[in-house]
């Protein structure tokens, strides 16, 4: 099984490593709220934002640039926020296939794709530095709800289960398929969409049939639809200081982008 599909988890034993879970939780939830938040023309404070993910990075030994670049995987999705440009009023700036960019929608676009960016950064100092397990007691321990925790445990681990149902299939068409030297395999778009969708629904069937089997095996277990776990150590002071650290930077941004930049 390729797991490295889906796990961001990379081991260390930096400061930002050994900080408890659950104020690292409450820190990054803040700081994509504060992100969030942060006035779209305060061009200065991105800056600082960045500065500041960036100097966590550091310190968790993870690269300042090897995030940054990690983040930029969630920039596509952003491109749904276009529309502005041509939408918000303002000075007209150019003119695309007869439609007005304004100044005033080009800056929105630009702080929004910002925003996702600085977001996603924080997410993976989260999950590149706290193992899933610590995280889901971390979560437990917030007083989420605890359907809710075993329904994110399992979905997340049921991902590597449907990667290596994939992986199987992909293997399975590969060794079914031949071609010769300089000619292309298979038929034409129609023939491969009809294969394609063919495989959608064994991968689904698939899935499906071995998600019983582990429910099953889970029952088996023991199972009473709750994750069992040991009890949280307890929080200790010199970890609230340190998560106080990044939100005290956060909050004298938010105060300068308010007063200065806005």
């Amino acid at each position: 099984m390729n797991f490295s599909f889906q796990e961001r988890y990379r081991a260390g034993d930096s400061l930002l490593h050994r900080l408890d879970p659950r104020i690292k939780v409450v820190v990054t939830l803040v700081l994509i709220v504060g992100i969030v938040m942060t006035p779209p023309a305060a061009w200065p404070a991105y800056a600082l934002l960045w500065a500041l993910l960036g100097g966590l990075a550091l310190l968790g030994r993870l690269g300042f640039w090897r995030v940054a670049r990690t983040a930029g995987l969630a920039l596509p999705f952003s491109l749904a926020a276009a529309t502005l440009m041509f939408t918000t009023p303002g000075n007209e700036v150019l003119r695309v296939f007869g439609l007005v960019v304004s100044d005033a929608g080009l800056a929105r676009f630009a702080a929004i794709l910002l925003k996702s960016w600085l977001a996603v950064q924080a997410a993976l100092l989260l999950a590149m530095t706290t193992p899933f397990t610590d995280l889901l007691w971390a979560l437990a321990s917030l007083r989420l709800p605890q359907t809710l925790v075993a329904i994110i445990g399992l979905m997340y681990r049921y991902l590597f289960t449907l990667r290596d149902e994939a992986e199987r299939l992909m293997r399975a068409r590969a060794a079914r398929s031949g071609s010769l030297a300089n000619h292309r395999s298979g038929g034409g778009l129609g023939w491969r969409a009809r294969v394609a969708g063919g495989m959608v629904g064994s991968l689904f069937l698939r899935s499906y049939e071995r998600s019983e089997r582990v429910y099953a095996a889970m029952l088996a277990r023991g199972y009473t639809g709750r994750m069992r776990a040991l009890d949280p150590p307890p929080l200790r002071w010199q970890a609230v200081v340190l998560g106080g650290v990044p939100l005290a930077a956060l909050a004298i941004i938010q105060l300068l982008a308010a007063r200065w930049w806005a």
